[in-house]
């Protein structure tokens, strides 16, 4: 495998890269991979387990399952939980579209609610009202740099029976109170997709929860059924045959982690920490660089909940109400952005039989107009973060002091 990557033009910066990081990682990586293609084992083999041990001790959670990729994380969590058909999952209006089509995808009804206007996480009293006696789970979505309110998510979710189910997809490294996403309610997951803090070589996710129960349905779903196995341990044995191909208590599907995955993950693991506390230097450049300028409407605040939290800038978003044509300026001047969500759910089609229009969630609809990230990985220099500063700054005063 050749770890050199074609470098990108000394003008542009790139919204996201990871080569660098992967080109200094990669004699730890390629061991790894060495040892994949030796070991003939490809999937849910030895570097899966040992990822999931490594997450296991990073989170403290009792159970860490690798699969496929996030949006199988949900769908896992949600079958494994027990949501299905005529069931509602209450969910945030602004989010990636799995955290809507994974609760669909369970044949239930996602509800969706609108969003506190300063941290795009789903609004505990828009919460309340959404529940009915349909309403089974909620999904809270930690977006951004900062967990949901999740103390007064459990709140409601107490006082109405509700299961509550984490997407902590961006989620790696928050904590509130101590607690890792994804652990503070029934389960979570993570994603981790190449851009995410901890970004595979292509597309992996994780389960996480405490529920011995829940847990043991999931290790089954992501396998077709089949009971969990020792990766070591391949059933020859014929007791142990048997059981593996015992798949009818539960119809599964396919969504094992890819030990090649495993392995880059393991690799980027061991930066994880540093790669977090770089993202807040970038962050709070950011901010002292974009603080004031006029049409800059908003930038990312963490807000204080009243217990300790712990942010990670997954990405530092701004709002403006001019934001496709910063979009634009900025492309022309070589710099990469990103879009985060330019519909909100209950406007995409496949909802359209839920009835809602425009109007419905004001909060949620402005952040999809306004919201635009700006470059921000551990290999981002400060240099070219004043590049961006600048474009910026040239975008609505035309000069860059």
């Amino acid at each position: 495998m050749n770890s050199k990557a074609m470098p990108a033009p000394a003008s542009s910066v790139p919204f996201f890269t990871q080569a660098e990081s992967f080109e200094r990682l990669w004699p730890r990586l390629s061991a790894y991979l060495d040892e994949v293609c030796e070991s003939g084992t490809y999937s849910n083999g030895p570097r899966t387990a040992e990822l999931e041990a490594a997450l296991r001790a990073y989170t403290g959670a009792r159970h860490a399952i690798a699969v496929g990729n996030g949006t199988d994380a949900l769908v896992l969590l949600l079958r494994a939980a027990g949501i299905g058909y005529g069931d509602e999952v209450i969910v945030p209006a602004f989010s990636f579209f799995a955290s809507a089509s994974s609760v669909a995808l369970v044949g239930a009804v996602p509800v969706f609610v609108d969003v506190d206007p300063l941290t795009y996480n789903l609004d505990p009293a828009a919460l309340e009202a959404a529940v009915t006696e349909r309403t089974k789970a909620v999904m809270p979505v930690h977006l951004f740099c900062q967990p949901a309110d999740m103390t007064a998510v459990l709140t409601v979710a107490e006082q109405h029976g509700l299961l509550v189910l984490e997407d902590s997809a961006e989620g790696i490294g928050m904590r509130l109170n101590g607690r890792h996403t994804g652990l503070i309610g029934a389960g979570g997951v993570l994603s981790f997709f190449p851009t995410k803090t901890l970004g595979a070589l292509g597309d992996a996710g994780m389960v996480l929860t405490d529920d011995d129960a829940l847990a043991r349905a999931v290790q089954r779903l992501r396998d077709h059924g089949r009971p969990a196995l020792a990766p070591s341990a391949a059933p020859q044995a014929p007791t142990a045959r048997a059981e593996y191909a015992r798949q009818g208590e539960l119809a599964g599907t396919n969504s094992k982690m890819d030990e090649i995955q495993a392995a880059a993950l393991l690799t980027r693991l061991t930066t994880l920490d540093d790669d977090i506390r770089r993202r807040a230097v970038l962050a709070d450049a950011y901010t002292r660089r974009l603080r004031g300028i006029p049409g800059v409407r908003r930038l990312p605040t963490v807000v204080e909940r009243g217990e300790p939290v712990d942010p990670v800038f997954y990405v530092y978003l701004v709002e403006t109400d001019r934001r496709d044509a910063l979009v634009s300026h900025l492309a022309a001047a070589g710099i990469g952005t990103e879009t985060y969500y330019p519909l909100p759910l209950h406007l995409q089609p496949c909802f359209a039989h839920l009835g809602h229009q425009e109007g419905d969630f004001p909060h949620a609809e402005a952040a999809s107009h306004r919201t635009v990230a700006l470059p921000l990985y551990p290999e981002l220099t400060l240099t070219q973060l004043g590049r961006v500063c600048d474009a910026v700054r040239s975008f609505f005063t035309g000069s860059t002091s």
